[in-house]
């Protein structure tokens, strides 16, 4: 199999609409980060995946180990009640929403797990350390996609883990575009995947909204 005709290729940023599984092993590219968020299993209505935790279980354990062997280092989020269904991570950072989202066994759920595989950046690049938790509660807008992530969170998020402005960062469950959006006003070149057209379409309309500048009047 070789690699289909992007569904989109601009400034930087290419979309392949199809089944991450299939198209990660024809990608030659040198990727830097994978950053993404994988399906929950936890019954979203997602287009083109039924969301049960069985199915969320045989996807990342396909998909996560060719993300490691594709990228020095890998950053994703996940549902609290899923992490042990991911290859061990070289740790955990936290993303703090103290307002709750939803309720567990044990109260409100105030966090979600980012699982991180490789090497810090900052300390790679000999930068310092920083922080391992990000706060952040601002929700996404509906965008006809059941579950965007806010474009605020995840661009710190991208930066938390992307220190060079060259790096190439892919998406492999690329959703509605919010990793590309983040490369993007970040200045990174991104690559994402995904499996549904209809998010597909809506990433390259979110993608399509340039920021203009205008001169000061004198």
């Amino acid at each position: 199999m070789s690699l289909p005709t992007p569904y989109y290729d601009k400034d930087g940023i290419t979309i392949y609409c199809g089944d991450c599984r299939e198209i990660l092993p024809q990608l030659d590219v040198k990727v830097d980060l994978v950053l993404t968020d994988p399906p929950y299993g936890v019954g979203l209505d997602y287009d083109c995946f039924d969301d049960t935790p069985d199915n969320v279980k045989r996807l990342v354990g396909d998909v996560i180990p060719l993300c490691i062997y594709k990228s020095k280092r890998v950053v994703l989020t996940c549902a609290t009640r899923q992490v042990w269904f991911y290859p061990e991570s070289t740790w955990i950072m936290c993303w703090l929403n103290r307002a709750g989202a939803f309720c567990n066994p044990w109260g409100f759920t105030c966090w979600q797990p980012i699982l991180c595989y490789g090497k810090d950046p900052y300390l790679e690049n000999k930068m310092g350390s920083r922080s391992d938790v990000i706060e952040h509660s601002e929700t996404a807008p509906a965008n006809g996609h059941p579950a965007p992530k806010p474009t605020k969170f995840w661009k710190l998020l991208l930066a938390r883990c992307s220190v060079d402005t060259n790096d190439i960062i892919l998406d492999p469950f690329m959703g509605s575009g919010t990793t590309l959006e983040a490369a993007k006003m970040l200045g990174r070149k991104c690559i994402g995947i995904e499996i549904s057209e209809k998010y597909c379409e809506i990433a390259v309309k979110r993608l399509a909204q340039e920021v203009m500048s205008f001169p000061h009047s004198p």
